[in-house]
C-alpha cells in the first residue's frame, strides 16, 4: 500500500518533467522519433495510396493504432515499476512536444521582419505552415505566423499534454501520430482531398476538446503577455466558430482578443485560395504582435502542463479504486 501514492503520480510527473525537457532543450537534433514516424508514413502511403477514402481510412487506421499499440506496450511494460513508468512518459512527453520549437520559430520569423528581410521570412514560414508565401508582404506574413503560432499552440502543447494525461502513453503517442498524419495527408488538395480524408478528421475529433482548454487558458494567461482576459475570452465565444476549422479558430480567436490585434482573411495553399472570416476587432499584426503571441503561447504551455498533471493524477486515483471494486 505505501507505493500507491507513488504509482498515483508518475504520469504526472512524468508529463511535467517532459514538458520541462521541451522548455529547456526543445527537440531531439538527431533521430527524432516524430520525423522516424513520418518517414514510415510516408513509405507505407506509397504503397497504400490510392483516390478513395476506404484507402486512406485503412492507412490512417495503421498508422495511428501502431502508435497506440506502441504506447500500450510501454505501459504494459512499465505497470509494476513506477521509475521506469515515471522515465518512459517524460521521455515520450518531451518528444512529442513542440513547445520550444514553436516559440523558436515565431521569433525567428519576428526577427527578420523587424529587419525588413521579407524574402527570407518568406522562406521561413514553411516551418509554422503550408502556406503559400510567394506574394505575401511583412503584414502579411505576420499575420500567418501569428496565427500559426497560436493553432500550434493548442496542436503541439495543450492537445498532447490532455492526450497524456487522460489516456497515458497510448494517448500521447496516439495523439501526436494522427496529428502527424494531419500535416502530412490532411490538405484539401487534388491528391488528398480523400486519402486524407479520414485522417484529417480523426485529428479534428481529437483536438474538439483539447482546442477549447487552449483558447480558455489562452484568456486566463492574456494579462501575463501583457494582453487582455476579457477581451480573449468575449472573441473567443463570438468569433472562434468562424474559421473553416472546427478548432484553429477557437485559439486564433482568443490569441485575437488577448493581443488586440485581427486575425483571419484571404489565404492560399497549394494554389487554392481560402477567403476567411476576421477575427478580432483590432489592427493587423505586426512583428511586435508575433513576440507577444510567442510569450502568451510559452504561459499557456505553463498553465497546460499544471492542468495536465492535476488531470492525470485525478484519472489515476480512479483507477485502483475501479480495480479494487472489480476484485
Amino acid at each position: 500500500m505505501r507505493h500507491v501514492p507513488l504509482r498515483l503520480g508518475t504520469t504526472a510527473a512524468g508529463l511535467v518533467t517532459g514538458y520541462a525537457a521541451d522548455t529547456l532543450f526543445g527537440d531531439p537534433r538527431r533521430g527524432h522519433p516524430v520525423a522516424l514516424f513520418g518517414s514510415a508514413a510516408a513509405r507505407l502511403e506509397r504503397l497504400l495510396w490510392a483516390d478513395s477514402k476506404p484507402c486512406g481510412a485503412v492507412y490512417a487506421g495503421l498508422c495511428s493504432f501502431g502508435a497506440v499499440g506502441l504506447g500500450v506496450a510501454l505501459q504494459t511494460a512499465t505497470r509494476r515499476s513506477p521509475f521506469a513508468r515515471f522515465s518512459v512518459t517524460a521521455v515520450c512527453t518531451w518528444v512529442v512536444l513542440g513547445g520550444r520549437g514553436l516559440a523558436a520559430e515565431g521569433d525567428e520569423m519576428a526577427r527578420l521582419l523587424e529587419a525588413g528581410d521579407v524574402p527570407s521570412a518568406r522562406a521561413r514560414l514553411s516551418h509554422l505552415c503550408a502556406r503559400d508565401a510567394t506574394a505575401l508582404d511583412s503584414a502579411e506574413l505576420a499575420r500567418a505566423a501569428t496565427e500559426s503560432i497560436a493553432e500550434n499552440t493548442s496542436d503541439a502543447v495543450v492537445a498532447p499534454l490532455f492526450w497524456g494525461a487522460i489516456a497515458g502513453l497510448p494517448g500521447l503517442l496516439g495523439y501526436r501520430a494522427l496529428n502527424t498524419l494531419d500535416a502530412m495527408v490532411g490538405y484539401r488538395s487534388p491528391r488528398y482531398r480523400r486519402f486524407g480524408w479520414a485522417a484529417a478528421r480523426a485529428d479534428d475529433v481529437a483536438n474538439l476538446v483539447p482546442s477549447r482548454i487552449g483558447a480558455a487558458l489562452t484568456a486566463l494567461c492574456a494579462p501575463l503577455a501583457g494582453g487582455r482576459a476579457r477581451e480573449a475570452w468575449r472573441i473567443w465565444r463570438r468569433d472562434g466558430s468562424r474559421h473553416p476549422s472546427p478548432n484553429a479558430g477557437q485559439v486564433e480567436a482568443a490569441f485575437a482578443g488577448a493581443l488586440d490585434i485581427r486575425l483571419g482573411g484571404t489565404n492560399s495553399y497549394g494554389g487554392e485560395v481560402e477567403s476567411r472570416a476576421r477575427l478580432g476587432e483590432g489592427r493587423d499584426p505586426e512583428p511586435v504582435d508575433l513576440r507577444r503571441a510567442v510569450r502568451l503561447s510559452r504561459w499557456v504551455g505553463v498553465a497546460s502542463a499544471a492542468v495536465a498533471a492535476v488531470a492525470a493524477a485525478s484519472v489515476a486515483t480512479k483507477v485502483p479504486t475501479a480495480a479494487g471494486a472489480a476484485r
